[in-house]
């Protein structure tokens, strides 16, 4: 049995972002060991995926000692392990693993790019981001963005060798569940706790935010486009399911002051059920400078709530303007207001996107599609090194 390791700088990735998959690749045909650092996800992580975890403690942050550690501590895993193939996920991790997954002799050593979060920073911190993902992707065998337009940027900026990148299927880390991401899933008592949650109201009309409370999700912009709207019908809500984080990313001072003073701002913090927001809410707004394949647009897509976004690699891989959402341009508050109040003004219209984007993520990303496609590659690989099932 070919043993799999599966590893995320934080808990919270495998239990939110490749939820599923490692339980997927247990039950067909892999021996799979999980790893990342410590965190308060890990206990739900275990039950869930029903697969062995091992702890190294890495950090998000740039921690140059910690990170020399860690990566002794990663080398003498995989030498211990001898895994087929070691698979990572996010930057740290992707980084430290590639690089002793090469120093231990693995063989099969595969990165998902899920963003590249140089894109939103300047001077020496974008430098060092820039050498980190090249770094990485000299040290992997595999480097498999997320996403099309994801793809194309890579090459364009030659970050990793063409000949080492690949798309698996239409793009996604791990599609979405669709028999937990729709209207039929939802629970009547659940949908009454979350009305009292944020103290609904039908009269008012709610644009739903979903994600952390960072710069670089556009909460800036979409908190001063907000109050612009609301200034020409009170009658609107922006609905905040997330949490500041402070230690990367800070919003403003004006925006975080807007959030906890306004009185049409309800923040509703961190949520492991984002499906339940999506039913009371006009739209799903995402104004993120920078993603891979954002799962919360297949969550809202499947739910058939309508999505406005930005023109990012990434959110164009799942949205078509005036097909299946409505789109405006990064960073830019003018255009994002313009949106929101064109979605205002023709509420049938952005009913119909909706109802085609979520025909297109039936057909494309239903996880079981994704996870089998995931595992077809997987073999593939083990079969050019010569390995029989």
């Amino acid at each position: 049995m070919p043993k799999l390791i599966r590893i995320t700088t934080a808990p919270i990735s495998l239990k939110v972002l490749l939820s599923g998959q490692m339980k997927y690749m247990q039950e067909n045909g892999f021996e799979v060991v999980m790893v990342s650092s410590d965190g308060r996800e890990l206990s739900d992580v275990k039950a869930n995926e029903g697969c062995r975890h091992h702890i190294i403690p890495m950090t998000r942050r740039m921690t140059p000692f910690a990170d020399v550690r860690c990566l002794w501590l990663l080398y003498r895993f995989f030498k211990k392990e001898k895994p087929a193939i070691v698979h990572s996920h996010t930057p740290k991790a992707g980084l430290l693993s590639m690089l002793a997954a090469k120093l231990a002799g693995v063989k099969i050593r595969i990165h998902t790019i899920a963003g590249l979060r140089f894109v939103t920073t300047k001077g020496f911190s974008r430098r060092v981001l820039i050498f980190m993902e090249k770094l990485t992707g000299k040290a992997a065998t595999h480097v498999w963005p997320n996403s099309f337009s994801l793809e194309e940027y890579i090459k364009e900026n030659k970050l990793v060798s063409p000949a080492k990148l690949e798309v698996i299927g239409w793009g996604s880390s791990n599609g979405i569940k669709l028999s937990r991401y729709s209207p039929a899933a939802i629970k009547a008592e659940k949908l009454q706790d979350t009305k009292k949650l944020i103290q609904y109201d039908p009269s008012f009309i709610y644009f739903l935010s979903v994600g952390r409370i960072v710069h670089d999700k556009g909460m800036d912009e979409l908190l001063n486009a907000f109050v612009r709207l609301y200034s020409i019908n009170p009658a609107v809500r922006l609905l905040l399911v997330g949490a500041f984080e402070d230690e990367v990313d800070p919003v403003s001072d004006t925006t975080r002051q807007l959030i906890n003073t306004h009185p049409a701002v309800i923040m509703a913090g961190w949520s492991d059920a984002v499906e339940y927001f999506m039913p009371l809410s006009f739209a799903l707004v995402h104004p993120a400078h920078r993603e891979g394949f954002p799962n919360v647009l297949l969550q809202a897509g499947a739910m058939g709530c309508p999505v406005i976004c930005s023109r990012i690699d990434g959110n164009i891989d799942i949205v078509k303007h005036q097909q299946t959402g409505l789109i405006f341009e990064v960073k830019n508050e003018d255009e994002l207001y313009s949106q929101l109040k064109y979605a205002l003004e023709n509420p049938a219209i952005l009913q119909q996107y909706a109802t085609t984007l979520r025909q297109q993520i039936e057909q494309y990303f239903d996880q079981p599609i994704v996870h089998s496609l995931l595992h077809k590659k997987y073999m593939e690989l083990l079969a050019a090194q010569g390995f029989s099932a």
